[in-house]
């Protein structure tokens, strides 16, 4: 065991290690020297068999005291404070009791600054009084000798020290010291760290079998593979049952890995893609999906409105008028619509889009069949957050219109797209108010042995293609991508895919494909 571990010393841990046996007080810098060594090396090499057991690292920290520009100027000139008490005296002895901040800051020689800082000092030690903006030096005063003052003592004690160690000031300047520790322009004080190593049972068992120093090859170069000379090398011992520290590499986060498959499920098949805003009129978003003006959807507790601005502009108004015979008593399509006055003013209210249908309907508005088309996006609904509901998710929505297209054209087209995700797919009837022959789509979960509900689909009805001005079928499709992410990844609580759990994110697989049923 001790011979593997003799084995897979650097280089610089062996020199290291050597030096220690010969001089256990040998700072880093002196070890860096007699080893011929960077001193990082040393401070690296020592980590490692720190590491290891094999040394004790002891560190201390020094705080070196100098004085600043500004302190060694005040050793010559005196502290502000100081001459100012000086020009004090100066005037006590012409006669003059009392002398105005300026008269005082000429003489003195100090700043406005420096005069008003050292007011609070000279009032404190009771060295001058104030009255009527004039200083006054007090009886205590006239007997002070600057010269002699422990805070002038302490400033000529560094400034013949040069350098003096916080721990090592004289008791007597203790008290001084701790009145200019809020005085940092004064001083520069430089952290001093002092490293000493000590061997550990370890690094004396190993010292006592002993070692050999020389150089090692750590990888090989053109010339030595040339010449030859790669033979007469030593090479570094390896351990290659030595675990490996975990390796965590960006990834893309699971929502996002679910949405770019999907688009790439849905480019491959042919589709192209569309984009829109999160803002939609209630128009689009609404009334042009033939959902009526009433409809519970519609409420304040199920969409949110937007106050600013208060309304949007409408299409043209061939578009409108067509839109609203739609819903007053079904237009030319044959049907009755549904029977009441439909309102324009509502139509320009503006929402959070509540799903991205209302671009398909846009998108038909603004290109003729054969087409393809899917989007994918954020929606937004009053959902009160739960395990598997939130206010804010993502949607993907598709249209296919043709002449050939039919509702068994829809379900080759979905049986397709879920058996590229690897799920298996059935469908049960459903009800939408802008399309007939609805269903749901719901996956098997395996896990659980049931189904699960994952999107909507039908063929547009009349009411919402006449005032396009399409006559060929539309199929539409959509479904929520969380919920679909959940099912990929074995995730209970929608809340998840949302949450800054980075242990979480670093245990998921790098690759896209999670899950397939």
């Amino acid at each position: 065991m001790l011979d593997k571990v003799i084995n897979e010393l650097h280089l610089y841990e062996k020199k290291l290690l050597n030096s220690i046996d010969k001089n256990i007080d040998s700072t880093p810098e002196e070890i860096a020297e007699s080893e011929q060594m960077p001193v990082k090396a040393v401070t690296s090499a020592a980590g490692m068999l720190e590491s290891k057991d094999i040394i004790t690292v002891e560190k201390n920290s020094t705080d070196n005291i100098n004085l600043s520009e500004e302190g060694e100027e005040y050793v010559f000139k005196g502290l502000p404070e100081h001459r100012i008490l000086k020009a004090l005296q100066d005037f006590d002895s012409e006669g003059k009791t009392e002398a105005s901040l300026d008269e005082i800051i000429e003489k003195a020689e100090v700043s406005k600054p420096q005069m008003n800082f050292s007011i609070g000092i000279l009032m404190r030690h009771k060295w001058a009084t104030m009255n009527n903006g004039k200083l006054s030096l007090t009886d205590d005063g006239k007997q002070v000798d600057i010269s002699q003052l422990p805070q002038s003592k302490f400033l000529k004690y560094i400034h013949d020290k040069k350098t003096v160690a916080e721990d090592k000031i004289p008791e007597e300047f203790a008290d001084v010291r701790k009145e200019f520790k809020k005085r940092k322009e004064l001083f520069e004080i430089k952290t001093i760290q002092d490293f000493k190593y000590h061997l550990n049972d370890k690094g004396k068992q190993i010292l006592e079998k002993g070692f050999t120093i020389q150089d090692e090859a750590t990888q090989l170069t053109h010339e030595q593979l040339k010449t030859g000379s790669w033979k007469n090398l030593h090479y570094k011992g390896y351990d290659i049952n030595t675990s490996v520290p975990n390796n965590f590499p960006g990834k893309i986060h699971p929502l996002q890995q679910t949405i770019e498959e999907i688009r790439e499920i849905f480019i491959d098949m042919g589709f192209d893609e569309a984009k829109g805003n999160i803002l939609e009129s209630a128009f689009w978003n609404f009334d042009m999906l033939f959902q009526p003006q009433d409809h519970a959807a519609r409420e304040m507790q199920d969409t949110f409105y937007v106050s600013n601005p208060s309304q949007a502009n409408l299409p043209d108004q061939k578009l409108v008028d067509m839109t609203r015979a739609e819903h007053e008593h079904g237009g030319n399509t044959g049907s009755q619509g549904w029977q009441y006055k439909w309102n324009e003013d509502v139509a320009k209210q503006i929402v959070l889009r509540t799903h991205t249908t209302g671009l398909s309907v846009r998108y038909l508005s603004e290109n003729q069949p054969p087409l393809k088309m899917f989007s994918v996006g954020r929606v937004f609904r009053r959902e009160t957050i739960n395990y598997k509901h939130l206010p804010e998710f993502h949607q993907v929505e598709g249209i296919v219109a043709g002449e050939d297209m039919s509702f068994k054209n829809l379900l080759g087209i979905l049986k397709e797209f879920y058996r590229k995700l690897g799920f298996k797919v059935r469908f049960r009837p459903a009800y939408f108010p802008y399309t007939y022959l609805s269903i749901e789509s719901e996956i098997y979960v395996p896990e659980k042995k049931s189904w699960m509900e994952l999107g909507g689909s039908g063929m547009f009805r009349p009411e919402v293609l006449e005032p396009l001005g399409i006559q060929t079928q539309v199929a539409a499709f959509g479904l929520g991508i969380e919920r679909l992410a959940m099912m990929r990844y074995g995730i209970e609580d929608i809340r998840m895919l949302y949450q800054s759990n980075i242990g979480w994110l670093r245990q998921l697989p790098v690759t896209k494909n999670i899950k397939t049923f």
